[in-house]
């Protein structure tokens, strides 16, 4: 009985402590700017990765993941817009713009689902909008063995085996 007390005591602390761990954007207020629209497949856009600023991560953070998915594709696994490893557990956030010119020293941007590494706006299909989830990885070890070739899948393995933490926030683009 002691034990399951103290595990329901550790699991109260984590919870609790998971959140203060926040993520937030100043350009995106629930839906993309055009600016950072893809600019393919029919979309016209700058392709522009948004602002990103986290604050409350968790004790022991050694390194950050960052993570933009589409769980709305119409692939049947969804679509990897954006994935960042090893980003410095002293970074606290991306200047807009920042994918693939102003990354923080030993960061990583791995392949998406465009087949390339570095950030990919949203271009849905027409019809319904589409969910993008930003998600930002507190983690327990300073660097994750991926290269830039490296999938959102894998990435996304290896990150969730690294967590300590994630927080959360979803914004919304739909084309007619």
């Amino acid at each position: 009985m002691m034990i399951a007390v103290l595990g329901l005591s550790l699991m109260i602390h984590a919870g609790a402590q998971a959140s203060t761990f926040k993520l937030t954007s100043s350009d995106l207020k629930g839906t993309f700017q055009q600016s950072q629209i893809f600019n393919a497949f029919g979309c016209t856009g700058g392709n522009v990765s948004p602002q990103l600023s986290w604050s409350g991560a968790p004790a022991g953070t050694k390194s950050f993941a960052l993570t933009m998915f589409d769980p709305d594709a119409p692939t049947g696994s969804g679509w990897w817009h954006w994935v960042v490893v090893n980003i410095p557990a002293s970074t606290t956030q991306l200047a807009s713009g920042a994918s693939g010119k102003s990354m923080p020293a030993g960061s990583l941007e791995t392949r998406t689902d465009f087949g390339r590494p570095g950030y990919g706006g949203p271009c849905p299909p027409p019809g319904k909008p589409h969910r993008y989830i930003f998600t930002i990885y507190a983690l327990k070890t300073d660097k994750l063995d991926l290269d830039a070739q490296s999938s959102g899948a894998m990435a996304g393995f290896m990150t969730n085996q690294s967590a300590l933490a994630k927080a959360t926030f979803t914004a919304t683009y739909g084309r007619k």
